[in-house]
């Protein structure tokens, strides 16, 4: 059972509901442990990597785990269409509204952009990048365990 959500943060996700970013659907514990055990696989791996554009997407790929841990906890999906990644990041930024994870949330979608810009740009990643997106993911790692694991 996740730890309840503050009036604050409920209103933030009931506002990604009614704008159709989010639907409810029942919380789903097993589903939630599998995207933080997929989270904490990545994570770990992320040491071991020596390419730093791969670092970097395997840290995404963490955080993104870590927001779809979130939605199956608290009891949401995103909702059919583009924009999946970006609807993810909404939730975690509504959760997640305090400091460190606050900051966390709000750079999973710098790491968005980045990825994006990499992917279909050619934008190269920074070794500083990946660092700060390993520290990001990390960080939502760790509070995702906090308030679901109990």
């Amino acid at each position: 059972m996740p730890v309840p959500l503050t009036p604050a943060q409920q209103k933030a996700v009931d506002a990604l509901v009614r704008s159709g970013a989010l639907r409810a659907v029942r919380p789903d514990e097993k589903k939630a442990r599998a995207f933080l055990a997929g989270a904490e696989s990545a994570l770990a791996d992320v040491p071991n990597v020596t390419r730093t554009e791969n670092r970097y997407n395997l840290a995404y790929k963490a955080a993104h785990d870590v927001g779809e841990a979130m939605l199956a906890g608290y009891g949401y999906k995103t909702t059919y269409g583009a924009g999946g990644h970006v609807k993810v990041g909404r939730f975690l930024a509504a959760v997640f509204d305090t400091p460190p994870p606050r900051d966390a949330a709000a750079h999973y979608d710098v790491m968005r952009l980045d990825r994006n810009a990499n992917n279909y740009l050619g934008k190269p990643v920074t070794h500083a990048a990946a660092d700060t997106a390993a520290e990001a993911a990390q960080t939502l790692y760790a509070a995702a365990l906090e308030r679901l694991v109990t």
